[in-house]
C-alpha cells in the first residue's frame, strides 16, 4: 500500500483527488525533476494534512466557536476541500475543538381551558411558497441577575425571517399583541388574511388576542400541547438563539439583555 493510499484513507479523501492535488502541487513547485521520492511525497501529504487542520481551526474560530463537524465540513466543501464528515470530526477531536449542542427541550406552556383554542390550520406545512401566508409565534424565557425577561417573536414561515419581536419583564398578553403589531407594520402590504400559528400558551388563546386577530384579518392556529413538532419552526429559532447566543452569555440586568438580544 502506497503512502498516498494510506494518507488518503486517513483523511477520508478520494485517492484520485489526492493524486491530482499532489500532481498540481508538484507542478507548481517543479524544479525540473519529474521523479518524487516517497519521503518527499510523505512530506507533501503532511503539509496537506496541516493545511486542512488549519482551515478547520480557522472556520471554527470564524463561527465564534459555534460550528460542529457538519457545519465545518460544509465550510470546507465551499472552500474546495473534499473530506468525509467522520474525518472532519476526527480532526476537530484531535485539535480539541467542539461545537455548541442544543440543550434538552422541555414544555413551558400553561393552559387555561376556559379560553378558546383554535384548530391546527397549518398541520406542519409551514412554507406555502409565498410571503405573509403563515406566521408562527412563541415565547421564551431569558435569565438575568435581576430575574427573567420574556422574548416573543413572529416569524414568516416562507422567508424564516423574524418580522416581529418584543422583550419585556412580564409575560402578559400585551407582549403577543405588540409583536403582531410590529409584524404587521414591517410587512406593509399583506394579504387580506394571514394564518398565525402558535403553541397553546394561555396568552395566545386569550380573548385579547382573539379580538385582535379578528380585527386585523389574522386566522389563529394552534398545535397540540407538549408536542414541539407542531410549532417546530418557532422552537427551532429559539433553540438556535439559545445555543449559539444565550447560553454563552450572562446578563446582570434586564436592560442589558433587552439591548443585546434586540440588536
Amino acid at each position: 500500500m502506497t503512502v498516498t493510499v494510506t494518507v488518503a484513507r486517513e483523511l477520508g479523501i478520494d485517492e484520485a483527488s489526492l493524486g491530482r492535488w499532489l500532481s498540481a502541487f508538484i507542478a507548481r513547485n517543479d524544479s525540473g525533476e519529474t521523479a518524487v521520492t516517497e519521503s518527499e511525497r510523505a512530506e507533501l501529504l503532511r503539509l496537506r494534512r496541516e493545511d486542512i487542520e488549519e482551515k478547520v481551526a480557522w472556520f471554527h474560530v470564524d463561527s465564534d466557536e459555534v460550528h460542529g463537524a457538519p457545519r465545518i465540513l460544509a465550510d470546507l466543501c465551499a472552500d474546495g476541500e473534499t473530506i468525509s464528515r467522520k474525518t472532519g470530526a476526527k480532526i476537530m477531536q484531535r485539535l480539541g475543538l467542539v461545537g455548541i449542542c442544543p440543550q434538552k427541550w422541555k414544555t413551558t406552556a400553561i393552559i387555561d381551558h376556559a379560553d378558546a383554542y383554535p384548530v391546527d390550520a397549518v398541520k406542519r406545512e409551514w412554507n406555502t411558497g409565498a410571503l405573509n401566508q403563515i406566521w408562527v409565534g412563541d415565547i421564551t424565557y431569558l435569565r438575568t441577575w435581576e430575574g427573567w425577561v420574556y422574548l416573543t417573536t413572529v416569524i414568516d414561515a416562507h422567508s424564516r425571517r423574524v418580522i416581529g419581536w418584543v422583550i419585556a419583564a412580564h409575560k402578559r398578553t400585551d407582549l403577543i399583541e405588540d409583536a403582531l403589531a410590529m409584524a404587521m407594520t414591517l410587512c406593509g402590504n399583506r394579504p387580506a388574511r394571514v394564518i398565525f400559528h402558535s403553541d397553546t400558551d394561555t396568552q395566545y388563546a386569550s380573548a385579547q388576542i382573539t379580538a385582535f386577530a379578528a380585527k386585523n384579518g389574522i386566522t389563529r392556529s394552534m398545535g397540540l400541547t407538549g408536542n414541539c413538532w407542531d410549532n417546530a419552526m418557532a422552537e427551532s429559532f429559539f433553540a438556535t438563539l439559545k445555543t449559539e447566543f444565550y447560553y454563552r452569555r450572562v446578563w446582570p440586568t434586564r436592560d442589558r439583555a433587552t439591548r443585546e438580544v434586540g440588536a
